[in-house]
């Protein structure tokens, strides 16, 4: 191809690009490699969530925007949601494919693949999200888990935390580890596992399918995140019964996956602000998170939900259950036990330090504050 019909041809995907919207609905583009005479850049971006959850979907388009301002409109990427090129719990899949060049999703989706890669998503019982980015970004876990993504051709940024979320949605009471038994629940990851230890048949399913698996029976029970996405998705609508805490996920971190291939073409610029911005969308969904969740727990509690805690029992047996678990998975996998020991190296320094400072101080706040709904709950 001569140099001026390389110049026309990435003219070209600037003008749709720009049309189209950083962020905006287009139809799915022929895929441009770099052009280096040009120094446009257009990706599309494979998703895990449905459009109509405003924070998930949201953190992906502030994502987008950011990035294209940085640099000028000359890197534009287009994210698509679940389903439109990839099912929602395969966008690693697509990334790894060449179908799409980068995805936003959870990684605790693809543990089949790899189990060491629930350290990159979430753990039960583990780190809550100021615990999680500490350990990833100042702790040696992200250098850690690249390692793992390495193998796969990819590269992996953290780019999103739920902070903590909540215990799932029954339609009937949960009150033992008995009643756990026989319930057909959508939960993914580590969570999955322990559930299913437990005498849950567990299910995997992507956020647009799940209400539609409540309605028709097919499931018992479903976690997502929290009160402002689980009413989003109607799922106050179809149960009754809303359990806290969510210790299979204190703090779940949302990852930007890229082709490494991909990664390593772009220019230097490029990648920096790439960077700042999931940096900047990983501190950002956090804060959208916590103060929707504590205006949407109040609406779903005025609807009539029982919102209700998990009894000492369950989260009891849980934990034990995740504690032989995850020495299961270090005795199978090298990858997991590397990172492990840095998880729980980090974990032991980091809980002592919170219990002197953080925990304290919350439990003085909670215990005597004025307002009755800040009490701890019973």
């Amino acid at each position: 191809m001569k140099r001026r019909d390389i110049a026309k041809q990435a003219a070209t995907a600037s003008a749709i690009g720009l049309a189209a919207g950083a962020c905006g609905r287009a139809p799915q583009p022929e895929r441009l490699a770099l052009q280096t005479d040009s120094d446009t850049v257009r990706w599309r971006m494979a998703t895990s969530w449905p459009k109509s959850l405003d924070i998930t979907f949201g953190t992906v388009e502030v994502f987008c925007r950011t990035l294209s301002n940085l640099t000028q409109g000359k890197f534009v990427i287009i994210p698509y949601e679940s389903g439109e090129i990839s099912p929602g719990l395969e966008v690693l899949d697509a990334v790894m494919a060449g179908t799409a060049e980068c995805g936003h999703t959870s990684s605790h989706y693809y543990l089949a693949k790899q189990p060491a890669l629930a350290f990159s998503a979430v753990l039960p019982f583990g780190l809550n999200a100021q615990q999680r980015n500490a350990w990833l970004l100042t702790g040696g876990g992200l250098a850690l888990i690249r390692q793992v993504f390495d193998k796969l051709g990819v590269i992996n940024f953290p780019a999103g935390n739920t902070g903590p979320q909540m215990g799932g949605w029954f339609k009937r009471a949960i009150a033992s580890t008995d009643d756990l038994k026989g319930v057909r629940m959508r939960i993914p990851g580590l969570g999955g596992e322990i559930m299913s230890r437990l005498g849950v048949e567990v299910k995997n399913l992507a956020a647009d399918a799940i209400v539609g698996a409540l309605v028709a029976d097919e499931l018992d029970a479903v976690e997502w995140i929290g009160p402002h996405d689980d009413e989003k998705l109607g799922l106050d609508q179809v149960a009754s019964y809303y359990y806290y805490p969510g210790w299979w996920s204190p703090a779940e971190t949302m990852d930007l996956i890229v082709s490494l291939d991909l990664w390593n073409q772009l220019p230097s610029r490029y990648q920096a602000a790439f960077q700042a911005a999931a940096a900047l969308v990983n501190q950002s969904m956090l804060a959208r998170y916590n103060a929707a969740n504590s205006k949407a727990i109040e609406r779903i509690k005025s609807k009539g939900v029982q919102v209700e805690s998990y009894t000492a029992d369950i989260l009891q047996t849980a934990q034990q259950v995740a504690t032989e678990l995850y020495a299961e998975m270090a005795d199978d996998s090298a990858d997991f036990a590397q990172i492990y020991t840095s998880w729980q190296d980090f974990r032991q320094r980091i809980q002592q330090w919170h219990a002197v400072n953080k925990a304290s101080f919350a439990n003085f706040v909670y215990a005597n504050s004025p307002l009755e709904t800040a009490k701890i709950p019973t």
